[in-house]
């Protein structure tokens, strides 16, 4: 990788720590400085210049640790799997990414480790997924299998507005639109919750409250403190074991059957959510990634 080539390596006492991005945002300079005041140098590694040539593996640099925060879920994956190959511990690993990137894979391991979720399901046609529509009972929500942001979601009343979406999708051709992930409607307080993971531990969570029924911070919700109960902590440590563990944002709807996993997050978005927490999450990810390198720190970085 020629960029990494490029710098010097740290003494060789200290742990090699890098931060993979794509873009910089508040999130990633918030990391930044979370590793600066720990005191602990850290790689800053620009994705897209970034090249491997791996005919000559052994004269790369080896990481003990590297956090992945690209914001292209593909170039992410690549960036985990090349280091994980090296030898690095990497947040997330790329086992954790591939699953977490897909909804369909995310609810198949949440299903198959007991953790509640709304009723879901997939199909392959337009017939049998009016079907199963019909089965949950309406309003359905249609999503794609890979997205973030709330992006392509629809909430479909009806049958006809279920069909028209349907055939929509079977013409625009794309592999991506021949699997149809539906998932029945949950009467939500006009909120749900973002639980922050980190190593094994519910850090902070945050309501997240809208007028619309998409509530994503990225589409205006307005995030406010949420307490950590026993419940959100059982189900969101739940939640993120199934799908491998690591660095995760677990998303939740409050329901009359008690607290449901809608999605997992492999690279969360935190910059709206310390302050509204008291929570500094970038400093116990910066914890976390340096006791993956063998170093002990206070969560209070």
């Amino acid at each position: 990788m020629t960029q990494l080539l490029e710098r010097p390596a740290p003494p060789a006492t200290a742990p090699r720590i890098a931060v993979v991005y794509d873009r910089l945002r508040p999130e990633e300079r918030m990391l930044f400085d979370a590793f600066e005041r720990a005191g602990v140098p850290v790689e800053k590694l620009y994705a897209p210049s970034l090249a491997c040539d791996f005919s000559h593996l052994a004269a790369l640099p080896r990481f003990d640790v590297v956090v992945e925060r690209c914001v292209s879920q593909t170039r992410g994956l690549a960036v985990s799997r090349i280091f994980s190959a090296l030898g690095a511990r990497v947040l997330n690993p790329p086992e954790v990414i591939e699953v977490c990137g897909d909804k369909l894979a995310t609810n198949a391991a949440l299903a198959r480790a007991g953790v509640p979720t709304p009723r879901t399901g997939v199909a392959f046609d337009t017939e049998t997924a009016l079907a199963l529509a019909e089965d949950f009972g309406y309003p359905v929500v249609l999503k794609p299998t890979v997205g973030s942001w709330g992006r392509m979601v629809s909430k479909l009343s009806d049958r006809d507005a279920l069909e028209a979406v349907l055939e929509h999708k079977e013409t625009l051709g794309g592999p991506q639109h021949k699997v149809f992930y539906l998932q029945e409607f949950v009467r939500k307080p006009g909120r749900d919750i973002r639980a922050f993971v980190v190593g094994g531990e519910v850090v902070a969570a945050i309501y997240r409250t809208s007028e619309h029924w998409v509530t994503n911070t990225a589409r205006g919700a307005v995030a406010t403190n949420c307490p950590l109960t026993s419940e959100l902590q059982d189900v969101a440590l739940a939640a993120a074991a199934a799908v491998g563990g690591g660095v995760v944002a677990v998303d939740l709807l409050e329901s009359e059957r008690g607290l449901l996993v809608v999605e997992v997050n492999h690279t969360m978005e935190f910059r709206n959510s310390v302050a509204t927490t008291g929570v500094d999450i970038p400093g116990r990810v910066v914890a976390h990634a340096l006791k993956q390198a063998g170093v002990f720190v206070s969560s209070a970085v």
